[in-house]
């Protein structure tokens, strides 16, 4: 078991069970699953770009990406029906608390003038969205080997049903908000 499954286990759901006044431990609000997603509309003209970025995503992640295709064409942006156009990644389980851990210790302090993350950014039950600027924040990407610098989506996908027991969950769990002034 990941160390961040641990202290859910331990000490968020006694914890949210007192905030949250419930008497069941499996009614505590809990994370789904955390899916990853790039968009890379430069694979219409080079399809060597989803194999290099599927690349870096499985070292990231520690499983290999979904190819997104295009549903339809757009003629204005040379888009056929079936090109590839993206990447995704679900994960779930003992890699969705590795990938977790890794995001809230190691990759997000890395950012610069990091302040913390926006409160903003829920969906309105409780799902979190992150978007990173760059890949090159996670450890495992060497720079050197990079053709781009390209962004990436992290939706985090939880069962508390609203943004206020979502952001206990996750806070719970050490993901780092912003401070109000």
């Amino acid at each position: 078991m990941s160390n961040l499954a641990q202290v859910y286990q331990k000490q968020v759901v006694p914890s949210l069970m007192k905030q949250l006044g419930l008497k069941n431990s499996l009614a505590v609000p809990k994370v789904e699953k955390v899916i990853i997603n790039i968009g890379l509309g430069e694979a219409v003209a080079d399809g060597s770009v989803i194999q290099k970025t599927a690349d870096i995503i499985s070292k990231i992640t520690g499983q290999k990406p979904k190819v997104a295709r295009a549903r339809k064409a757009i003629a204005g942006f040379k888009l056929r029906e079936d090109v590839p156009i993206g990447l995704v990644t679900t994960l779930r389980g003992r890699r969705m608390y590795h990938f977790l851990e890794k995001l809230f210790k190691i990759v997000l302090p890395r950012l610069r003038d990091f302040q913390g993350v926006a409160l903003s950014s829920f969906d309105g039950r409780g799902n979190y969205n992150l978007g990173l600027a760059e890949q090159i924040i996670f450890p495992e990407v060497d720079f050197s080997k990079i053709d781009k610098i390209r962004g990436l989506q992290i939706t985090i996908v939880t069962n508390a049903g609203s943004n206020e027991k979502g952001k206990l969950l996750l806070a719970g769990l050490g993901m780092p908000f912003e401070k109000k002034t």
